[in-house]
């Protein structure tokens, strides 16, 4: 309820999710939201942290003091990645926002490497824990105001597919299974004189490390370069295969600089006879309508494929019929034969499973493997074979 108003409030009632401007003013929200919560969370937790002097309870809150850094990292990723493409950087600035995720996950890192220290000196030099009610209520309440915020986070990084708040609420996720662990240990220690607070502690530090070591997983693929979405490629190829004379397409690659910052070139394989203007205008209206359907850039490069001669048919069948047989090889396209008598080059291009390629066999062998079988056919053909690799 609370989250759909200031949605509405934030964007007055603009629910094109994929606009760009629509899409810097809910991570400014939940920028703004981050900072506000985790400020008062991590004054609350403080003052408890100090006047019952518990070293978990000050080291979550810490983490809040983080979470509120965070936030605010958050709210200028999001308007260094909305500024326009210029000439340094003719894609856009996107990928600030993934950069902006990384930081946040290197503070959270900081945070627990801190405590970890922090709570190690409380076992080997251990200090009382003062208990009080309102101290504990307080700390009770606190739980739910991180539960809505992981779930307040969920719903706008989900409405705009933003891996920067999806984080934040996976993120604040953890937090509500921590401060649910420092509260249950406060709890306890006014029942017994052991050190239980610095073990909690050691807990709470080694929870926030794993976060932030999951949050620079996260954000470091798509910086160095991850695989496509499936959906994505599936979405591409089917689109384009919807095209009048487009009888195949192959050589997909989508490079990503950032949400809503997506390019895609793809060969789209065509009859050879079809009059060029006419095959180009069809190119064009597929090129125009896919990318303003999928939200990215195409390209796509016309593949003219020749008539299939008596010798080509009777070929292709042949080593066709050499791959099926090889689970690494998924298909083959691009087949034709260049050359005139006894000596012809037969080029053609494998699609393979380049996860397991290198675990059975180099992609030299393989080439020279179905040279072979093909010579083992006809002598007088020369293999040319492109590997293209799918992961």
């Amino acid at each position: 309820m609370l989250t759909n108003y200031l949605l509405k409030r934030i964007t007055k009632n603009n629910s094109d999710f994929k606009d760009r401007s629509v899409r810097g003013k809910i991570g400014y929200l939940s920028g703004i939201i981050g900072v506000l919560i985790n400020l008062i969370l991590f004054s609350i937790k403080l003052t408890v942290g100090l006047f019952t002097s518990s070293v978990a309870v000050l080291a979550d809150a810490f983490n809040n003091l983080s979470d509120a850094a965070s936030s605010i990292i958050t709210i200028i990723g999001f308007k260094l990645s909305n500024k326009p493409a210029d000439k340094e950087h003719p894609y856009g600035h996107g990928r600030i926002e993934y950069l902006s995720a990384l930081i946040i996950a290197f503070l959270v890192m900081l945070v627990g490497f801190q405590f970890i220290k922090t709570s190690v000196n409380r076992i080997l030099d251990p200090t009382p824990v003062n208990f009080e009610w309102l101290s504990f209520i307080l700390l009770f309440i606190s739980i739910f105001f991180k539960l809505w915020l992981s779930m307040f986070n969920r719903t706008l990084g989900r409405k705009i597919d933003s891996s920067s708040l999806k984080a934040t609420a996976t993120d604040a996720m953890g937090d509500v299974f921590t401060t649910s662990v420092v509260v249950i240990s406060f709890f306890a220690a006014r029942f017994t004189t052991f050190p239980i607070d610095g073990y909690i502690g050691c807990i709470v530090a080694l929870i926030i490390l794993y976060a932030g070591f999951n949050l620079i997983k996260d954000t470091v693929n798509p910086l160095i370069g991850e695989a496509p979405d499936p959906e994505l490629v599936l979405d591409l190829t089917n689109g384009v295969l919807a095209y009048d004379y487009i009888t195949g397409v192959h050589d997909l690659i989508v490079h990503n600089y950032g949400p809503l910052r997506t390019m895609a070139s793809i060969h789209a394989e065509i009859p050879a006879d079809i009059p060029i203007m006419k095959i180009h205008e069809i190119i064009d209206k597929a090129e125009r309508e896919l990318s303003e359907r999928l939200q990215l850039h195409l390209v796509i490069h016309m593949d003219p494929i020749g008539a299939m001669t008596e010798e080509m048919v009777k070929l292709k069948n042949e080593v066709t019929k050499i791959i099926k047989y090889n689970p690494l090889i998924k298909s083959m396209h691009d087949f034709r034969i260049v050359g005139e008598g006894d000596h012809k080059n037969l080029i053609f291009d494998i699609v393979v499973d380049a996860h397991n390629l290198e675990k059975v066999i180099s992609e030299e062998k393989l080439k020279l493997m179905i040279s072979e079988a093909v010579k083992e056919i006809n002598a007088s053909y020369e293999c040319i074979i492109t590997v293209d690799k799918e992961y």
